[in-house]
């Protein structure tokens, strides 16, 4: 009987496997904080050097303790029924304190830094509470008091970095937020009571494969919001409107090398996998590289658009060519969880763009852009070639292939 209580907040076999209205309204805040991060690596564009790597190193880590908000409520909302009161108001907290991240994120690292970490750990020490309370005596009440304790001990971390001297707050944030992670990588183990395993935790996998998909088509359409607006801000230029219409291409091809195959069968995925966790959490790791990738590039974009034919600025190149070599990386990650195979028509995109790369150095932004866009190209022609006249192929994943039951009882 005690085990019964708290259980209707669990995610049932009837219950649908769609996002709800209510988790893409929550996403809107992640596309103000998806556009906060992208002017941050804009920023950088003119830095050379320390302050270059400083740069990257401190919006890579605004990006990454916003992927794992994100992350943690995807699989709240994949986990526990997302139309019970209390979980819609999980959610609705979180998108207020993801709100209060994205608008202190442009200077979180000097003198915003204190909001930005009290948002934060408003939802990985108090969310987690939240939802042990509304459990009640069910047994799975443990995982959320694992995630809490966990959190509360990274805080310190958090708030002394926001508190302390501006040179302490990166190394003491990375520091924190690399305990967050490993928390998560470990099942957030305590003393007695071991770790819950991700993967062997019990979620609706097909509702998690569209989470992810969902985000990649956000952070995709923040790119294409950033061409717009760059190109209508400029003087008109035959050459300004070239970059324009080659960065729209750029993206459209990001879309088509994503979903083919792969991409679309994720859901798939998922859903057969006898251990959905297991999938899902290689697939989150694997979607926080694919996000972070499409925002690199969406700067190079704005670089170009701004400037097509200007001096060779050797820094762009981590935004032109890097974030579509990143990208094409991750899809290789992809396809291997989807079928469990390595894609050579990927391949050869990434070896050519890291061939190409030395030469691009001494050519105009526009070259570059191009040339990123022709390799892209090259790869969905691949693609396509390979897969005409060829049926729809099941996914084959080889992780998560195990039931709950051999390794264990579900978390």
């Amino acid at each position: 009987m005690v085990a019964g209580r708290g259980a209707e907040l669990l995610r049932s076999a009837t219950s649908s496997r769609r996002a709800t209205f209510l988790e893409l309204f929550f996403d809107l805040a992640f596309v103000v904080a998806l556009t906060r991060v992208s002017q941050r690596f804009a920023d950088l564009g003119s830095d050379t050097g320390w302050t270059l790597v400083a740069g990257l190193g401190r919006t890579l880590l605004l990006f990454l303790a916003l992927w794992l908000i994100w992350s943690h409520t995807a699989w709240i909302t994949s986990r526990y029924e997302p139309e019970r009161s209390i979980i819609q108001a999980v959610v609705i907290g979180t998108m207020f304190a993801a709100l209060v991240m994205a608008v202190t994120l442009p200077r979180a690292m000097e003198e915003r830094a204190l909001p930005f970490t009290v948002a934060y750990l408003m939802v990985m020490v108090v969310r987690p509470l939240v939802i042990a309370a509304a459990l009640r005596g069910h047994p799975r009440r443990l995982v959320p008091f694992r995630l809490a304790a966990w959190a509360a001990v990274a805080a310190p971390l958090w708030l002394v970095g926001a508190l302390g001297p501006d040179q302490l707050r990166l190394p003491l944030w990375a520091a924190a937020l690399a305990v967050d992670y490993l928390a998560w990588a470990l099942g957030w183990p305590l003393p007695w009571l071991g770790a819950a395993a991700v993967g062997r935790w019990r979620i609706a996998g097909e509702h998690l494969a569209e989470r992810y998909q969902q985000m990649f088509l956000i952070a995709l359409g923040e790119s294409i919001s950033i061409i717009a607006i760059v190109f209508s801000g400029m003087a008109y230029s035959a050459e300004r409107a070239a970059a324009f219409v080659v960065a729209f291409a750029t993206s459209a091809l990001l879309w088509r090398i994503y979903f083919h195959r792969a991409g679309l069968l994720l859901t798939e995925a998922l859903g057969r996998a006898g251990m959905p966790g297991q999938l899902g959490a290689t697939s989150q790791r694997t979607h926080a590289l694919i996000v972070f990738s499409v925002l690199v590039t969406a700067v190079g974009y704005e670089l170009v658009i701004d400037d097509p034919f200007g001096p060779p600025r050797p820094t762009w190149l981590l935004f032109v060519v890097g974030g579509p070599v990143l990208f094409l990386a991750a899809r290789v990650r992809l396809e291997y969880e989807i079928f469990g195979r390595l894609p050579w028509s990927r391949m050869i995109g990434l070896v050519v763009l890291l061939l190409v790369t030395p030469a691009l150095v001494r050519w105009p932004p526009m070259v570059g852009l191009s040339v990123v866009a022709g390799v892209l190209a090259l790869v969905a022609l691949l693609d396509a070639w390979r897969s005409r006249r060829r049926p729809l192929e099941d996914s084959a994943s080889p992780i998560g292939r195990e039931t709950p039951g051999s390794h264990g009882p579900e978390a």
